[in-house]
């Protein structure tokens, strides 16, 4: 009867754009498998030291991975609708939680590495700060309780050679 009532709500929540649902379902030990309400599924865990078997996340590393996914999204979208030839990308994030309890995050460093051809400064610069200032949710969302950063930085790659 649960799984059925938990299938409703993750169903129910798909026809609502506004309301997002997630399912943590304890597996063993620390072990939980979330479901969101998009149908995907994450395995979290804590450390062996935490007592946990380190078989998946932690839950304050998905805080970090959504943040380098939303920020990231953004600017690629972004990017690709100034026509920017975007060869690579990646997005590192690291942050420094507090030492006492909930830990939460006090600082955020965000850092975009941008590969491509002849990009323009300019618009990668710009493409981060709507991402930050305007678009993504996560980062407004952990902005409100550490000091987040971003800096990036663009390696531009040479056309290919053409063989004879």
């Amino acid at each position: 009867m649960v799984e059925q009532e938990v299938v409703f709500i993750l169903e129910r929540s798909k026809q609502m754009a506004e309301i997002m649902t997630a399912v943590a379902k304890l597996e063993m030990g620390m072990r939980f498998e979330g479901e969101a309400s998009s149908g995907h599924s994450v395995l979290l865990d804590a450390s062996e030291n935490d007592g946990g078997q380190n078989a998946g996340f932690r839950p304050m590393e998905l805080l970090l991975v959504g943040l380098a996914g939303c920020t990231g999204m953004d600017v690629i979208s972004i990017l690709r609708k100034k026509r920017q030839d975007v060869t690579g990308y990646q997005v590192l994030v690291q942050g420094r939680r507090a030492e006492n309890h909930p830990m939460v995050f006090e600082d955020i460093t965000v850092e975009h590495i941008i590969t491509g051809r002849h990009l323009d400064h300019e618009a990668v610069r710009r493409a981060i700060e709507l991402s930050e200032t305007r678009y993504c949710g996560a980062g407004a969302m952990l902005g409100k309780v550490a000091q987040l950063r971003h800096m990036f930085c663009i390696v531009e790659v040479e056309m290919p050679v053409a063989c004879p």
